[in-house]
């Protein structure tokens, strides 16, 4: 543990937390402006089908998540041996400089490319900054500290989602990916300003960080992560249409359906990050188990507006409260690997975040409604407690230790 005042440890949690609220901005903002992307960048199709151009532009969101998949394991095995300060530090000058591009591109194949350039350093950052915060809380936080910088994540979902997607809205989405390209810069400033230097594993090396990939638990974890957490995604990629063309509420109401999601993320990824340094098993099974109700519930009740309301909550809640329980499981797989690890997990995420949004799109395009995507994400969440069991039964079988807690 880093010897600081306290106010310099709070300010430097905070400066590495905003980095998460950037990047909660430039990945879920797109999901509450895609009818607004779509009459922009295909106006034919729009003017043919508003859903099936929604449900193309649903892409723009799997361009990132691709992104995410290929840029974290990439980076966190060529950072090995950076200082972490330093590795933060470039990874928000590309994400300014990415997020720019996104704004400016003129045309939909352009915005794809520059997505998933934006997203190459998305896994390497909660990587890297939630091991740094790690650092600066001390031994046996690293659930907790890897939950504080998400926890940028789900406050951007509370706050700053709706009033960038508002101001997308009411300035166009191109005015918004600016405004969340000044985040990112704001980051970068506070961070140099106030995190203090902490230096790479002693025995960090490409090849050290590569060696977890042959871990059998990693791909495992890895696995039920990018399954199960796709019914998060499944749910919250198109909460704008099921806002304003399920429910029947105005498209005003959209940025309030996404505080409610956010509300539930910020409420389930502080659980998630206090049970999960206590029983990482038991952790899991009980927020798949959560997930899977939620999600079922909120394809019964969304058609409502307090049903609306009530289940984004729940889905938000169920679904981050895995966030840092899978993080946990996967350091525990790498012991020697850690950034890789921990990158590993937002790899998962983001294969998640296509898949959720990929199959959504085939279930919305085959004309089967707003909400299918919601019941394909129930299978989805079934998917992953099945294949999250299998993984501790695994590593029983081959005579491993299942750990309760991360530094147990």
């Amino acid at each position: 543990m880093i010897e600081l005042s306290r106010g310099r440890r709070v300010a430097a949690l905070v400066a590495l937390a905003l980095g998460g609220v950037a990047i909660g901005l430039t990945e879920f903002v797109a999901m509450g402006l895609l009818p607004d992307i779509a009459r922009d960048l295909l106006p034919q199709e729009y003017a043919q089908s508003s859903s099936g151009a929604v449900g193309r532009a649903g892409w723009m969101i799997t361009a990132y998540a691709l992104g995410v998949v290929v840029g974290a394991p990439l980076i966190a095995a060529l950072s090995a041996r950076l200082p972490r300060k330093k590795l933060v530090l470039g990874l928000l000058v590309l994400f300014a400089a990415g997020t720019v591009a996104s704004a400016l591109a003129p045309s939909f194949d352009l915005v794809l490319v520059a997505r998933f350039a934006a997203a190459l350093p998305h896994g390497a950052y909660f990587g890297a900054a939630g091991l740094l915060a790690a650092t600066l809380m001390g031994p046996g936080n690293e659930a907790r500290g890897f939950a504080i910088v998400l926890s940028g994540l789900t406050v951007s979902n509370v706050v700053g989602v709706p009033l960038i997607t508002r101001l997308g809205q009411a300035a166009g989405w191109r005015v918004a990916y600016l405004v969340i390209a000044g985040v990112f810069v704001l980051t970068l400033l506070a961070v140099l300003a106030v995190v203090p230097e902490v230096a790479a594993a002693i025995d960090g090396s490409p090849a050290a960080e590569l060696r977890a990939l042959r871990t059998p638990q990693v791909w495992l974890v890895a696995v039920t992560g990018a399954v199960g957490f796709a019914g998060f995604f499944a749910v919250n990629t198109y909460i704008a249409p099921v806002t304003t063309d399920v429910a029947g509420l105005s498209a005003a109401t959209v940025p309030w359906a996404l505080v409610a999601v956010g509300l539930g993320m910020t409420v389930g990824n502080a659980l998630g990050g206090w049970f999960a340094d206590r029983d990482l098993q038991r952790s899991m099974v009980i927020g798949f188990v959560a997930m899977i109700v939620s999600i079922a519930v909120f394809s019964f009740v969304a058609s409502t507006p307090v049903g609306l309301f009530v289940g984004a909550f729940l889905v938000g809640a169920t679904s981050l409260y895995l966030g840092p329980v899978l993080q946990a499981c996967l350091i525990t797989a790498a012991p020697g690997a850690q950034l890789m690890g921990a990158a590993l997990n937002q790899s998962a995420t983001n294969i998640a975040n296509s898949l959720g949004a990929a199959l959504g799109s085939v279930a919305i395009t085959a004309g089967l409604g707003y909400l299918a995507p919601a019941r394909v994400g129930v299978v989805l969440a079934v998917l992953g407690l099945a294949l999250g069991v299998f993984s501790f039964a695994a590593q029983r079988r081959r005579g491993e230790r299942v750990p309760a807690t991360v530094s147990s």
